[in-house]
């Protein structure tokens, strides 16, 4: 079982517990990035996990690459080059504050790297599967280019491919986004999305559902995702539920369409007291390639990418470090969190 994710690697720096950045005279260290994040899960659960980026020969660059080698990331393949690591500085949020996220990553160097580095059909030989974020492309018009590369090969091996929409309104514009999404949605086999992407990048929206305010109406989902397949012919349509009460408390659940079965299956709601949220829609990709790549069905396969993003969010980082066996265990019904002994 190999999978193949595609992106950017980033330091993130953080005030410790949670202090405000103006108030913060140091700062945690740590590395995180969308890809980066669903191929630490898919290690952790035992699956060849290959990790694609560019980053710079020096020290810093090698930290990256060690934080990922630690768990079992296969990073063979990541081309070496460029002057700088991206950086993001995350502000973590309490009761009624939210987390806020500042980017210092133009020029790094994924972004300024050029499509034809990545030798895709030596990437792909033997890979089951091919997972990339809305986050990439948005790193600029080199990257849109080297994605849909990267798709038109995968989709010649024979390799499955997911897509988390994951609209960053500060890397991009709606219009930017939709014409490329647009064009890399023709090859994906697997939309993952949640309660705004949808919107923000296709136009498409779930009726009587005010995400600010933390109310959503399943049934409105089910015409999103039915929307989604007809416009892509996505053979699955995977929409996360976050229903925000405060920065420490959401409920959290998803919906799976498997569009051949015309089946829609919703996973139980979890009540998540938030130690960290970042990496949880990461965590839901990755929980979600491993079931269906393991021959889950449909229900099974959207509780147990729940409930591994469960577990994400009480993990400090951007990686989950959730087994299998405590997934299965969550996703059974067992979530007291009562002591192990």
């Amino acid at each position: 079982m190999k999978v193949v994710t595609f992106g950017e690697l980033m330091i993130r720096l953080q005030p410790y517990n949670y202090e405000r950045f103006v108030q913060a005279d140091h700062l945690e260290f740590t590395f995180g990035g969308g890809e980066a994040n669903v191929a630490v899960s898919l290690a952790n659960y035992g699956a060849d996990a290959v990790f694609v980026t560019k980053l710079p020969a020096h020290a810093i660059g090698q930290a990256a690459v060690n934080s990922l080698r630690r768990y079992g990331v296969d990073t063979s393949k990541i081309v070496r080059g460029g002057d700088r690591v991206g950086i993001y500085f995350n502000e973590k949020g309490a009761s009624q504050r939210p987390s806020v996220c500042i980017y210092d990553r133009a020029h790094s160097a994924i972004q300024e790297s050029d499509p034809s580095e990545f030798n895709w059909d030596e990437i792909f030989e033997g890979a089951d599967w091919f997972h990339f974020t809305g986050i990439t492309p948005a790193l600029g018009p080199n990257m849109v280019t080297a994605c849909l590369e990267a798709c038109k090969v995968a989709h010649e091996h024979g390799v499955k491919i997911s897509c988390d929409l994951n609209y960053r309104g500060k890397l991009w514009t709606r219009d930017q986004a939709r014409a490329a999404m647009t064009e890399l949605c023709k090859y994906v086999d697997v939309c993952i999305s949640n309660e705004e992407d949808a919107k923000d990048v296709f136009g498409i929206e779930a009726e009587a559902t005010d995400i600010t305010a933390g109310t959503l109406n399943k049934e409105g989902y089910k015409s999103v995702a039915r929307q989604l397949a007809d416009r892509f012919g996505f053979e699955k349509v995977a929409i996360t539920l976050r229903e925000s009460k405060s920065a420490f408390d959401n409920d959290w659940s998803a919906m799976l369409y498997d569009v051949k079965a015309d089946e829609y299956c919703f996973s139980k709601l979890y009540h998540l007291h938030i130690i960290d949220r970042i990496g949880g829609g990461d965590s839901f990709g990755g929980g979600l390639i491993y079931a269906l790549l393991t021959g889950h069905n449909t229900q099974s396969a959207v509780e147990f990418a729940v409930a591994a993003s469960a577990l994400k969010h009480s993990i400090e980082g951007d990686y989950n470090f959730a087994t299998v066996p405590e997934v299965e265990k969550l996703a059974g019904g067992d979530a007291s969190g009562r002591v192990q002994r």
